[in-house]
């Protein structure tokens, strides 16, 4: 059975088919899966209640150190076991096939190992009763109708008791076995040792085939391999979507109330991860998803929503799993997001910059697709002065938002530059007029004398990290005296070291939420980036070097990171690998430069005089 208190979130790996995820702990458990599709409910999910979840176990018996890999360029995890005189290897991975399936093999590389296959499903949130059955070849979960049953196949022996089917085989060096998770019907296809492996080679090799496609950084290329590759998972092949992450509830404050789930499609986080993509090279992920998008707002008279199930419906209202305790007691649990309901205007320049690459690349688009952009902007000419819940998604009162401001900006920036450039029919006077009453704005009821510095609101006098994007969406030079000492207020209130706050919650500027909580990774990225592009550059390349020391040992990074450099909130998350991607291609771009042109600023020109 699983240990009394759940794995550290950052102990995983993932694994996935771009229906759904799974995550893979170092001791070869499978904490964390829904089923059939990735905002669909838990299968396993013994990491937010070890002892209700449920969980699926393949790995070697006996005291052994853990190590877990990715075969370089692939989503095929291999967690090894190490013994003073044994070796064991644990191979996971989801075929790209439509099938839905989870293959785990185990070998003996060295000696004779005894392998334990534990198999604990607790359907619906683990809000049904498992119903295993005994079956030539492994174990079914019953369910009607029949083809919504599951199948684990596999040669280990296995007995069943209390919901649980668990056995154990010796295997000598060299020997494989094999356990295999079948959604569906049991006889499409077979499942044999062969299978298993022509599987693996057809798995590894679509990976492969796909990053052979993009154009990554001749600096840090593995990071941002590994990064790309985990947005993939998170793309929906079917409909186009991309989810912000792959899991729900996990805290971004232990003990605390900030336990949401992101398993949705938000415009914003699809938009950045599709921004991310083309800039190495990636478009057909970008016409997917603007594909699915527009249906959506064409539906919805020109309406853009917050965010979409992955299937395009609406998400599912925001409710808690009260029976489950939470990781490490965190709770509530929530499934849902009430956030569905906001107002929250950026969402629209968020998706215009991605649409703008895009269709920087790949030319103009359709007739269709561009009259349903451009009714969704001219009412964004009409909406953007409004309060609203702003970027973080802010469960206080409404405000009018120094991001939703900026965002709105680059939506009638990019539209106004896409008509001209690509002779497409708008109402292009009054977006560029609207474009400099926005431009206006920021710069005369944003700024903060005293602070020296914009703030996170009209009027207000705190800083949010947000800020940070203004010179990497070109809303302000960034040698601009005004965007320099906006740089130091920040690195002054939200910096420690390479890690940045977005926000101070204060009464104030509270979120309506208690509590703290920990750096967000995403701002830290950014806050690398802002560096780069000020021409801060050697001291960008340490802090984004640093940053490197806080991903879990496969490169992967949750939300949050708290001051001992635990992952805290959901995992993997998309916002922090897309803006790992942006910083690494503009650091790159700024060092090649730096060793071809004049020398760039020191860092030291970020100090304040009293050296603060």
């Amino acid at each position: 059975m699983p240990p009394a208190k759940p794995r550290q979130i950052s102990e995983h790996g993932v694994i996935g088919d771009m229906r759904t995820l799974a995550l893979v702990a170092t001791d070869g458990t499978i904490d964390f899966f829904c089923h059939p599709d990735l905002d669909s409910p838990t299968l396993f999910a013994s990491l937010l209640d070890p002892d209700k979840g449920g969980f699926f176990r393949l790995g070697f018996e006996g005291e052994m150190k853990q190590r877990q890999i990715y075969l370089p360029d692939t989503n095929i995890l291999v967690t090894r076991f190490l013994g003073e005189e044994s070796i064991g290897e644990v191979c996971d991975f989801m075929p790209v096939d439509g099938s839905g399936r989870i293959i785990r093999r185990a070998e003996a590389i060295r000696g004779t190992l005894t392998v334990g296959l534990e198999i604990a499903p607790r359907p619906d949130y683990a809000r049904r009763d498992a119903k295993l059955e005994a079956m030539e070849g492994g174990v079914c979960l019953r369910a009607e109708p029949e083809e919504d049953c599951v199948y684990f196949y596999t040669h280990v022996p296995l007995e069943i008791a209390d919901g649980c089917a668990s056995g154990q085989i010796e295997l000598k060096e060299g020997e494989v076995c094999y356990a295999v998770f079948c959604p569906g019907r049991k006889d499409s296809p077979a499942v044999d040792e062969a299978y298993v492996l022509d599987a693996f080679n057809a798995t590894r090799d679509y990976w492969h085939d796909w990053v052979k496609k993009g154009t990554f950084p001749a600096y840090w290329r593995e990071l941002v391999v590994r990064s790309a590759l985990t947005l993939k998972l998170l793309t929906s092949q079917k409909h186009g979507s991309i989810a912000a992450a792959a899991t729900f509830g996990l805290p971004e404050v232990l003990g605390g109330e900030r336990n949401w789930d992101y398993r949705f499609c938000w415009v914003r986080d699809a938009a950045f991860t599709l921004y991310a993509l083309s800039r190495l090279n990636y478009y057909d992920e970008a016409e997917a998803f603007i594909h699915f998008l527009m249906e959506r707002v064409a539906a919805d008279e020109a309406r853009l929503r917050v965010m979409y199930a992955m299937d395009g419906s609406d998400p599912a209202a925001e409710e808690s799993l009260d029976h489950l305790s939470g990781y490490a007691g965190s709770q509530p649990v929530r499934v849902g997001n009430a956030a569905f309901d906001q107002l929250q205007i950026d969402i629209h320049g968020e998706f215009m910059d991605a649409l703008y690459i895009a269709v920087k690349a790949r030319g103009k688009p359709s007739y269709e697709v561009w009259g349903t952009i451009a009714a969704m902007l001219d009412k964004l000419c009409d909406t953007w002065h409004l309060p609203d819940q702003g970027i973080w998604e802010s469960r206080g009162e409404p405000r009018e938002h120094l991001s939703s401001r900026l965002m709105s900006w680059v939506a009638l920036d990019r539209g106004f530059r896409m008509a001209l450039r690509q002779s497409l029919a708008a109402d292009i006077d009054r977006w560029r007029l609207e474009r400099n009453r926005i431009q206006a704005s920021i710069i005369e009821e944003f700024w903060n004398k005293e602070l020296g510095a914009f703030t996170q609101y009209k009027g207000g006098k705190s800083l949010d990290a947000v800020v940070l994007l203004m010179p990497l969406v070109k809303f302000i030079n960034p040698r601009d005296p005004m965007w320099t000492s906006t740089l130091k207020a920040v690195r002054r209130h939200l910096v420690h070291d390479c890690l940045v706050h977005r926000y101070i919650n204060t009464e104030a500027n509270g979120d309506g939420l208690n509590g703290t909580e920990g750096a967000f990774t995403i701002c830290s990225f950014w806050y690398v980036e802002a560096l780069a592009r000020t021409g801060y550059v050697a001291e960008a390349r340490l802090l984004f070097e640093k940053l490197h020391t806080y991903s879990n040992h496969l490169g992967l990074y949750a939300e949050e990171l708290s001051a001992d450099g635990e992952h805290l909130g959901n995992f993997p998350q998309a916002l922090t690998h897309l803006s790992l991607i942006s910083a690494a291609i503009w650091l790159s771009r700024a060092l090649d430069g730096q060793t071809q042109g004049p020398n760039l600023p020191p860092s030291h020109m970020l100090e304040d005089p009293d050296g603060v």
